[in-house]
């Protein structure tokens, strides 16, 4: 029977999940691999079939809670939603004013913790190393899309929720970053701050089509090809590096709603050019730092967790 500890640090382990999807470039669905919660979560979205929704017309609301693993989802999603709705503006603050130290956190945080999934592959094949390589070039070549103009309509809203709700239980795959090339990120990061409460009924209507669906073709490919999918997720999580390269320059410009000039397409750079061209000091020592305080944070987890398995 799961304790109460055990609750309280799903919640956390959502708020986490909450954290990495506000920022373009970092997935929920790598936070959720990190700590050891993805397959439950699969297993979760899954249990939102025909059989258990039908427990809802007999009112046998508690045995659906169950099928569902309602805890386990009602903690789970109070954490991601606490981290939206509260750490959205530090977030982007932190996005604005400290990007090099920010994006070098998340760069040890997901390279190292793509290292200890693969670790945990007991049999290497040929097709397992392909599908390492196929998922690293794969998210390579995502992160390196540029961004689009689409419509504003609420229709697209619905659509734009069903996609990017796939990249967010992608490890690697970035949901922020997925809304950001469909040029909406910026439009439902200002739903949330303003508390646009259409708008974003409309997201998570496209969100939930979108998981349940997606959700099944990721169970199905971990039951049949278990280690191959656990390479190619890895692989998710490696290409993602990409976008997260702290040192970046700015090659095309938009216009904000908020009336400021932000990057459209950027270009990464190394970090003794960065002065050069972008007349800022690289902060060289604020990103090792990051960086390595990211690692250790996974390697701190990862102890933690095997602590709580052995109790």
């Amino acid at each position: 029977m799961p304790s109460f500890k055990t609750y309280g640090l799903t919640y956390l382990k959502g708020m986490a999940m909450g954290a990495a999807d506000i920022v373009p470039g970092v997935s929920g669905g790598s936070i959720a691999l990190i700590a050891g919660i993805y397959q439950q979560l699969l297993d979760s979205i899954n249990g939102f079939n025909i059989q258990n929704l039908s427990l809802l017309k007999s009112f046998q609301i508690k045995e659906f809670y169950a099928r569902v693993n309602g805890t386990f989802l009602l903690c789970l999603v109070s954490g991601i939603l606490t981290s939206i709705f509260s750490l959205s503006g530090v977030i982007t603050y932190l996005i604005d004013e400290h990007p090099i130290p920010l994006w070098s956190f998340f760069s040890g945080l997901i390279l190292v913790s793509a290292f200890l999934i693969l670790k945990d592959i007991s049999r290497w094949t040929f097709g397992v190393v392909i599908a390492v390589a196929i998922g690293t070039a794969f998210a390579w070549w995502v992160t390196n899309l540029p961004p689009t103009t689409t419509p504003n309509d609420y229709w697209f809203t619905f659509v734009a929720g069903a996609i990017a709700i796939c990249a967010m239980i992608l490890p690697g795959i970035s949901g922020s970053f997925i809304l950001l090339i469909l040029g909406q990120y910026q439009r439902i990061l200002q739903a949330v701050l303003d508390k646009d409460f259409l708008t974003l009924a409309l997201f998570a209507s496209g969100c939930l089509v979108g998981i349940l669906s997606f959700s099944r073709v990721v169970s199905y490919l971990l039951r049949k090809f278990h280690s191959a999918t656990i390479g190619l997720l890895s692989g998710f999580m490696l290409g993602s590096v990409n976008e997260l390269w702290p040192w970046k320059i700015g090659t095309s410009w938009r216009t904000s709603s908020s009336g400021e000039q932000t990057p459209f397409l950027t270009e990464n750079i190394l970090p003794t050019d960065y002065m050069a061209q972008v007349n800022k000091a690289p902060e060289l020592g604020w990103a090792i730092g990051a960086f390595f305080f990211g690692i250790g944070l996974v390697l701190l987890i990862e102890w933690l967790a095997s602590k709580l398995q052995q109790e």
